[in-house]
């Protein structure tokens, strides 16, 4: 059934078969029968309203054209009930617009949540050790140095907060990644127990996973386009190009010539969740600098300062365990403080296995031109079965073919239980879509290129 312009004769028909004894019930009218009244043109009205029966599925002919024609384009469901409500009446009018709209593939797949993020906090235990949980990530795409140099590798212990930071190629193979792993990390603080990195290449390839699992040290990988699962050497990586940028803008010079400094800078530094530097955690005291020339003899016990005293093996073993503890119960506190702030911002959100839901993706930033679709494409894809819960907060997604290069775990963050029985709208092959679940749009046509002048040639970039 279609609205056309015998809307009325149609309106009609439907009131009268409702009204049937064998129809009536269904209709749930609570006894507002009796105040519905008939007008010239032999329309059933309630306050001048059109009562829209529930038989033959008249109503979701109405809603039908109230959300989804060129006349009306997907309102949200308060402002398709306040246009409708001025026309059209029927029992729990406002409760049906609701569910129709929550229903709605379109609107799910394409509209903004203005919504709490789904998922609670869930944070890493606290290392028992110096150097045995650590953190991995790169920072890519630095300007290359005359040495080839446009990569660095940060790797942080979780504990202590001191971290290295490796100058490397993007293009070096993991055979001499892990020579430099050995030699910058092994050799100073031993093999550790645990890996957090994300799901760069690199990590998941063969040779470090057996490497890694032949030392006995765990790989935790995030999941797919979470970032925020290593959220501390995101936060470090912040740190370490803002201190680039300044060094580059004082002092000049590439990067890379910085950087070895950069490092003892950040961790000589006062660390807010240890409340100390990370070399006074990891050694027990600063290092020595231009600005803090302390005597090594000099100890700083837990307790106090003891001038000129000579600490006896035990009693250094002591201090230091002493202190370990101590940052531990600070971090313990940081993270306590974290994770309350963060659950404000965030709302509980579980779903079950066998549930279909839909996965949020991202456009792919920088890009001026678009493709076929660009800025239009959903924000969501869709619908997947969730196949199992692999944690608090993550799910195992049944993908089809064309996202193959995708990693089937995701954050509950990423997924949207899908309320409707539509098929899907937008076949996969239409949208390409990369391993970090972003649009891969190519520019239509290049409108303009900057040229380098030098003194005997131009050379377009």
């Amino acid at each position: 059934m279609t609205i056309h312009s015998h809307l009325s004769t149609q309106i009609k028909e439907a009131q009268w078969e409702a009204l049937q004894p064998e129809n009536v019930t269904g209709e749930a009218l609570r006894g507002m029968d009796k105040n519905l009244e008939v007008k010239n043109d032999g329309v059933r009205y309630l306050m001048n309203r059109i009562w829209t029966p529930k038989f033959g599925g008249f109503r979701d002919v109405i809603m039908n054209e109230a959300h989804k024609t060129r006349y009306s384009i997907h309102p949200g469901s308060d402002k398709m009930y306040l246009d409708l409500k001025k026309l059209y009446w029927w029992p729990n009018m406002k409760a049906e617009i609701a569910t129709y709209v929550g229903k709605c593939l379109t609107c799910a797949k394409v509209k903004v949540e203005y919504q709490k993020p789904s998922g609670l906090l869930q944070q890493p235990e606290i290392p028992e050790w110096k150097w045995e949980r650590i953190t991995m990530d790169f920072i890519t795409k630095l300007p290359k140095t005359t040495g080839g140099l446009d990569t660095i590798w940060v790797i942080v212990d979780r504990l202590t907060k001191s971290a290295h930071f490796l100058p490397i190629k993007e293009t070096d193979k993991m055979e001499k990644l892990t020579r430099t792993y050995i030699k910058e990390i092994v050799r100073l603080h031993g093999v550790p127990k645990s890996i957090i990195s994300d799901r760069d290449s690199r990590f998941t390839s063969r040779f470090w996973q057996s490497l890694q699992k032949s030392l006995g040290t765990r790989l935790d990988m995030s999941t797919t386009y979470h970032p925020q699962t290593d959220g501390q050497s995101e936060r470090i990586i912040q740190t370490l190009e803002d201190m680039l940028r300044a060094c580059v803008i004082d002092f000049g010079k590439a990067w890379d010539t910085h950087l070895p400094l950069v490092e003892f800078s950040y961790n000589n530094s006062y660390h807010t969740s240890i409340k100390v530097a990370p070399f006074e955690a990891l050694y027990g005291r600063k290092c020595r600098s231009p600005l803090c020339w302390a005597e090594v003899g000099d100890t700083q016990l837990a307790k106090g300062q003891v001038p000129n005293s000579t600490l006896t093996g035990p009693e250094i073993i002591r201090e230091t365990t002493e202190k370990i503890l101590q940052i531990r119960e600070r971090l313990k506190a940081s993270r306590d403080r974290q994770k309350s702030y963060a659950d404000n911002r965030r709302k509980p959100l579980e779903f079950q296995v066998g549930d279909r839901v839909l996965l949020k993706v991202s456009p792919w930033k920088g890009l001026i031109c678009f493709s076929k679709r660009g800025k239009l494409n959903p924000r969501y894809i869709g619908p997947f079965e969730i196949l199992a819960r692999i944690g608090p907060v993550e799910y195992k997604l049944r993908l089809p073919h064309e996202l193959n290069n995708v990693h089937p775990t995701f954050h509950v963050s990423n997924l949207k239980k899908c309320l409707s029985d539509e098929t899907l709208v937008i076949p996969l092959d239409e949208i390409e879509i990369n391993e970090s679940l972003q649009f891969v749009e190519e520019p239509v046509e290049i409108m303009d290129r900057e040229i380098k002048r030098t003194k005997q040639s131009r050379i377009p970039l």
